[in-house]
């Protein structure tokens, strides 16, 4: 199984809410979609679930294109699917039916969604009854009740406490176990370093970074230099030129041009006597790639910078 979704376009009227959107999902997985608020992200998404009409591009599922009453997807809105003043069961069923389920094997599928993320004691409840997160929960119940193929969450996380939060991590790490295609929107980039190999970042309808996460990280080289100490390095640290980009309890935070340079400013610090507490050298997190690269209209492939 594959997704393939090539040079994809959509404007309204004549603004191009995604300016052109290639990238193939060749194996079972975690796939990021990410991006700034107003990115293009959500409209990315409901092109490939053909919610909204593409201007150019084909989106294809095992060889031919996505055909979501065919195919089995489940999707996880970003804002809320359900219907607030009706009953969460019959929603479920309903939405069950229309993935052609049997009475028999929706009920199942809802009685063990529903222990697995606990929200049995809500089924006589409306949909507007419900928490922001328990809603959330629900909503992640409807989108595998089918035990689909291909699942898209866009904001998984939305609403959550880090209890559910970590619940619902398990139940991605299942999808994954299960051998699951699994497309992920989130702006908690953390949650997405977790789980994903591949990504792609937009800003403002165009691609600004994609490619294999760690291949990116790799690009950069470990030049993230985080230092805790008993006592103040900063005279030591500016002897080598450094100056600090952020300090807090947990520490300084350097950008060092090279290993070489926080391996001297590690051996100054040693050769003073001053106790360290942490000495950590790193590739940049995703967090921080996002944050420097979004916005400057720069495709990145597999670390490599590309004009785009």
């Amino acid at each position: 199984m594959s997704l393939h979704v090539e040079n994809v376009r959509k404007k309204y009227g004549d603004y191009y809410a995604i300016k052109k959107l290639s990238f193939a999902i060749e194996r079972p997985g975690v796939f990021a979609l990410l991006g700034t608020n107003g990115a293009g992200k959500t409209t990315a998404i409901r092109v490939i679930l053909g919610m909204l009409a593409k201007e150019t591009g084909t989106v294809l599922w095992n060889g031919r294109p996505l055909d979501v009453v065919r195919e089995n997807v489940g999707y996880l809105a970003e804002e809320r699917g359900l219907y607030p003043k009706y009953n969460i069961i019959e929603q479920l069923k309903h939405f069950a039916e229309l993935k052609g389920m049997s009475k028999q094997a929706a009920n199942d599928s809802i009685d063990y969604w529903f222990a697995r993320l606990k929200v049995d004691e809500y089924r006589k409840k409306r949909a507007d009854q419900l928490s922001k997160g328990n809603q959330q929960k629900v909503q992640l119940a409807a989108a595998l009740i089918s035990d689909p193929e291909l699942l898209i969450l866009d904001e998984p996380m939305s609403g959550l406490d880090p209890v559910n939060a970590d619940l619902f991590k398990s139940i991605i790490r299942e999808q994954i176990d299960k051998n699951k295609y699994v497309i992920m929107s989130s702006h908690q980039m953390s949650t997405v370093e977790e789980f994903c190999e591949n990504i792609v970042i937009m800003s403002k309808g165009n691609v600004v970074l994609q490619g294999n996460l760690n291949e990116i990280k790799r690009g950069y080289g470990r030049v993230n230099l985080t230092v805790k100490a008993d006592t103040n390095i900063m005279p030591i640290a500016k002897e080598l030129g450094l100056e600090s980009l952020s300090q807090s309890p947990n520490g300084i935070d350097f950008k060092v041009k090279s290993e070489q340079v926080a391996q001297e400013l590690l051996g100054k610090i040693v050769s003073a006597g001053i106790t360290l507490v942490k000495f950590e050298l790193r590739e940049p997190s995703l967090h921080e790639i996002f944050v420097e690269k979004v916005g400057e209209g720069v495709v990145i492939k597999g670390g490599e910078d590309c004009a785009g």
